[in-house]
C-alpha cells in the first residue's frame, strides 16, 4: 500500500475517532460537542459578544484564518490574537506564557468564547490564557490531540480530542473541525450543492 492511500486512511479513522468531552469530562461526543458549540457561538452572536481564537506555529494560522472566516463569512465578531509586534512586544515585556492572556484579559467580556488550538494541549501560553477566559467569564471551546491526560483538554466547556500520533494528523483534523463548525453555523453543505 503506498504511503498516501495509509495517511488517507489514517486520517479517515482519527477523525472517527474523534471525542469530545464536557467541562466536567464526561464523554458527549463529536456530534454532541458540535451541538455544544453552536449553541455557544449562537448564543454569543445574539448578544454582540466575540469570538477569540489562539494557537502556537500551525495553529496560529488556523486561528487567523478561521477569524477571519468567521468575520466575513459568518458575520461574527472575530480576532486572532497573533499579531507580530502584539507577541514580540508581550513576550519580551510580559513573559511568553502571557502573550494570549493578557489580550484576553484586556478585551475579553463575560459571554465571548475563547477556541484555543493546541496540538499537545501543554502550551503554558494556551494554558494561561485558558485560565485567563475563565477569570473574564468566558466560554472555552479547546481543539487538542496527542495525548489523551493533556491538561487543555479538562479546560474547556467542549473539548474536542484528536488521537493523532503525529502533528500533521492532529492539525489536519483540527482544520476540518473547525471548518465544519463553521460550515454548520453558516447553512454549508458539500453534499448540497447551490
Amino acid at each position: 500500500m503506498h504511503y498516501f492511500d495509509r495517511y488517507r486512511e489514517t486520517l479517515s479513522a482519527r477523525l472517527a475517532a474523534v471525542s469530545a468531552t464536557a467541562r466536567d469530562g464526561q464523554e458527549i461526543g463529536a456530534a454532541g460537542g458540535f451541538a455544544r458549540w453552536l449553541a455557544l457561538t449562537r448564543s454569543a452572536h445574539a448578544a454582540g459578544r466575540g469570538h477569540y481564537f489562539i494557537g502556537n506555529g500551525a495553529s496560529a494560522t488556523m486561528a487567523s484564518h478561521l477569524a477571519l472566516d468567521c468575520a466575513k463569512n459568518a458575520g461574527l465578531r472575530a480576532l486572532a490574537f497573533n499579531d507580530s509586534a502584539s507577541l514580540t512586544a508581550l513576550g519580551n515585556d510580559l513573559g511568553y506564557e502571557q502573550t494570549f492572556a493578557a489580550p484576553l484579559r484586556w478585551h475579553g467580556l463575560p459571554g465571548d468564547v475563547l477556541i484555543a488550538i493546541s496540538s499537545s494541549g501543554r502550551s503554558p501560553n494556551i494554558l494561561a490564557a485558558l485560565a485567563a477566559a475563565r477569570e473574564r467569564g468566558l466560554h472555552v471551546v479547546t481543539l487538542t490531540g496527542l495525548q489523551a491526560d493533556n491538561p487543555a483538554r479538562r479546560l474547556g466547556d467542549v473539548n474536542f480530542f484528536v488521537p493523532g500520533r503525529t502533528y500533521g494528523v492532529v492539525e489536519c483534523l483540527h482544520q476540518v473541525l473547525l471548518h465544519c463548525w463553521l460550515d454548520d453555523y453558516m447553512g454549508l453543505a458539500e453534499w448540497n450543492p447551490p
